[in-house]
């Protein structure tokens, strides 16, 4: 696969085959040629659990000391008191039954999370094949099925971020944006790898972290040292 200019330039920065401290990633992450948008710098984990075991699950959410970069549009499936809550904490659209239709048969999906009160996930449902499939099915281990609307919605727009494994058992995020710097991307990066960290499922077996790696949308990866 042919790569761009500015991609190889980005790689004589690597030195292939090192493991590098997060820290001095992160600054020659900051030194890469610059791309003509701010470009997300992601974190990809391998662990050494088998995702096929629900009882080697690795899923959680993590608020972002310095954010995301990114403003996310929430949605709200909610109702009377709780719909009012939902307007009045930030929320981009409220609403309940009449959007399955919007959804379902206009495609509508211009929005980035969606959240929803327990007592409308029997309507959030009926949507399951259609949202489940973009990873916005709200759920309870998100946060996104819950009571407390303010506190969800809150928590959203000020960074918090979803980590899970996929079927290859990695766990892949954008945790901030290239001109955060890199001390603020360290921030993040320690807060991320805390929770995955303490996230270890009783019955992972062996060595737990197998691989970390940082890069940004556009760029190489550079591979992290785990002592």
């Amino acid at each position: 696969m042919k790569r761009g200019k500015r991609y190889e330039e980005a790689k004589k920065l690597v030195e292939k085959g090192k493991l590098y401290e997060a820290k001095e990633a992160l600054d020659i992450i900051e030194k890469f040629p610059k791309t003509k948008f701010d470009e997300t710098v992601e974190l990809h984990v391998k662990l050494g659990v088998d995702s096929k075991h629900a009882d080697q699950q690795v899923r959680g959410t993590v608020v972002l000391p310095n954010g995301t970069g990114k403003t996310l549009r929430v949605l709200v499936f909610a109702k009377g008191p709780k719909a009012d809550e939902a307007k009045a904490a930030g929320a981009d659209y409220v609403g309940a039954e009449e959007l399955i239709p919007k959804i379902e048969k206009e495609n509508w999906f211009e929005y980035d999370v969606v959240v929803a009160t327990p007592d409308m996930m029997g309507v959030v449902g009926r949507l399951g094949k259609v949202l489940g499939p973009k990873g916005l099915m709200p759920n309870p281990k998100s946060g996104t099925v819950t009571m407390d609307i303010t506190k969800a919605i809150a928590d959203i727009k000020s960074g918090k971020v979803e980590y899970r494994l996929d079927k290859t058992n990695i766990i892949h995020l954008g945790f901030g944006k290239v001109s955060f710097g890199a001390e603020k991307l360290l921030e993040n990066y320690n807060t991320v790898m805390e929770a995955i960290i303490k996230a270890k499922p009783a019955a992972a077996k062996g060595q737990y972290i197998r691989s970390v790696a940082v890069t940004t949308t556009m760029g190489p990866s550079l591979y992290i040292d785990q002592k």
